[in-house]
């Protein structure tokens, strides 16, 4: 059986579990070592980024007691990525659209993923995996021969799967049948979804995450703009249970549900 240990973690309201996999077993101590440097990841990116820390730099920006050139160097970059995810969104993700300020929460845990995947190369495991409450991102696989399956929930009965995928690279998932009515349309500045949950594959776990919540808010409006994503698909269901994928969105073999 292949070799395998795990670490969870407390941060940015939710658990972000860490996962390293080897079939010819893991070195403990290097794991220790990455599972730490990934966790200091996640701690400094809710130090920088959390909207619920007055004095975190971010709600500072927010309030205009920080300018950006004073805020950490990784508040510019992930305020460029989300540029980058408003343009090819068509503006159905826009963290300058939130009340309060600009807030890049629904790119933030996905970028954060991503750097805490980066952290557990260290270990040397032949495969790792980041799940981060919803997005989820890996390298290699349990085995040498057996790549990492994710399922994507049921919005209307969550703890039953409404389809499963190879996991290659990125999944990020976003719904409201776990937190309510959370996400912001951007256009009309109201809180509502146009589907019960979307969810996204892709290289970039940041742009999953901004991907998912677009496409959250705006449904299937939105997938004419994924199409122009190069990399990126997208399995959509609605609030009555129906449910609609971009032409590349890949099943497993055993993950369709009748």
């Amino acid at each position: 059986m292949p070799s395998s240990l795990t670490h969870q973690v407390e941060v940015m309201g939710t658990v972000v579990t860490l996962s390293l996999f080897d079939e010819a077993g893991l070195d403990g101590v290097r794991c220790e070592s990455a599972f730490e440097e990934a966790s200091g990841v996640l701690h400094e990116v809710d130090r920088v980024f959390s909207t619920y820390k007055a004095d975190s730099p971010l709600s500072r920006l927010r309030r205009g007691e920080l300018s950006l050139g004073q805020a950490p160097p990784e508040v510019a970059d992930v305020l460029d990525l989300c540029r980058d995810a408003r343009e090819a969104t068509g503006g159905w993700f826009d963290p300058w659209a939130m009340p309060g300020g600009v807030d890049p929460t629904g790119l933030v845990k996905g970028w954060a993923a991503g750097r805490a995947l980066e952290a557990l190369r260290a270990s040397g495991a032949h495969g790792a995996l980041v799940n981060a409450a919803g997005d989820l991102v890996g390298f290699g696989g349990v085995s040498e021969h057996q790549a990492f399956k994710a399922g994507i929930a049921d919005p209307r009965e969550p703890t039953r799967l409404a389809a499963v995928v190879v996991l290659r690279g990125a999944l990020a998932t976003s719904g409201t049948y776990e937190r309510g009515a959370h996400l912001m349309n951007p256009h009309t500045r109201v809180r509502e979804s146009a589907v019960a949950s979307a969810s996204v594959t892709g290289d970039d776990p940041a742009l999953a995450d901004a991907w998912a919540t677009a496409l959250c808010v705006g449904g299937e409006a939105v997938l004419e703009h994924l199409g122009r994503a190069r990399g990126y698909e997208a399995l959509l269901i609605g609030h009555d249970g129906r449910s609609v994928a971009s032409a590349g969105f890949e099943l497993a073999s055993d993950g369709a549900r009748a």
